[in-house]
């Protein structure tokens, strides 16, 4: 399938703290840092059920990874959860069952728009999507604990849960012409704290879409992800 949401900007510390709903928020200690910016398998902030931020990677590593090897292999390709599959893949089909439901607060997230990619030597145009208001957010994301059985090193880490957007006035122009279109789940700051707590009977239903009037939508400069290797 194609890719979907492959990298975006985390909250800083001081968005984080008050998370919409759930009070204050215990950040990690301030020497615990992460990147400006969060591709596969970079360490990112996650917030937990029980009002707790984590430093975790980008990508989700299933308990059932026999070694780091292994665990490194597959969360290259567990950055993102398909919401309509999530609960029977092997890879997330526990976390789901569990209710291991986190939110990943973010500024602003990248996707590749082709609506122009003929005047680009087919190449896609790199673009920032974020809320209208400029305002900090928080997407739905699972979250797994894994421990390396080698090191005994205890490895969180998380994927972002996705929703079909075929059609979405903005998410539906982002992915090659023909590719289903894709577009993180974005909880509605209102509900950051039911989605938390949310049973596995009541999850499906924060697996919606965003309204394009509450998102923007511009290109964005390609130095970061070509630093990074990303064909933008």
């Amino acid at each position: 399938p194609p890719a979907m949401c492959t990298n975006y900007i985390p909250s800083a510390r001081d968005h984080i703290a008050n998370v919409a709903g759930l009070g204050p928020v215990q950040l990690p200690a301030p020497e615990v840092g992460w990147p400006a910016e969060t591709y596969p398998g970079y360490p990112a902030p996650i917030v937990l059920g029980n009002g707790q931020c984590v430093v975790a990677r980008f990508g989700l590593v299933p308990r059932w990874c026999r070694d780091a090897r292994q665990a490194a292999t597959v969360s290259r390709g567990t950055y993102n959860a398909r919401s309509e599959t999530v609960a029977s893949k092997p890879s997330f089909r526990a976390a789901w069952r569990e209710r291991r439901f986190a939110l990943a607060p973010m500024q602003q997230f990248f996707e590749p728009c082709w609506e122009q990619a003929h005047l680009r030597g087919n190449r896609p145009t790199r673009w920032r999507l974020g809320r209208a208001d400029g305002a900090p957010f928080a997407a739905a994301a699972l979250h797994e604990c894994w421990a390396d059985p080698d090191s005994g090193e205890q490895v969180h880490s998380f994927s972002l849960l996705t929703v079909n957007a075929d059609g979405h006035p903005l998410l539906g122009r982002m992915h090659r012409p023909g590719d289903e279109k894709r577009m993180l789940v974005i909880v509605p700051p209102e509900r950051c704290a039911d989605w938390l707590k949310a049973s596995v009977a009541d999850a499906p239903g924060f697996m919606r879409t965003t309204p394009a009037e509450l998102l923007v939508g511009e290109p964005a400069d390609l130095r970061s992800a070509m630093q990074q290797g990303f064909d933008f």
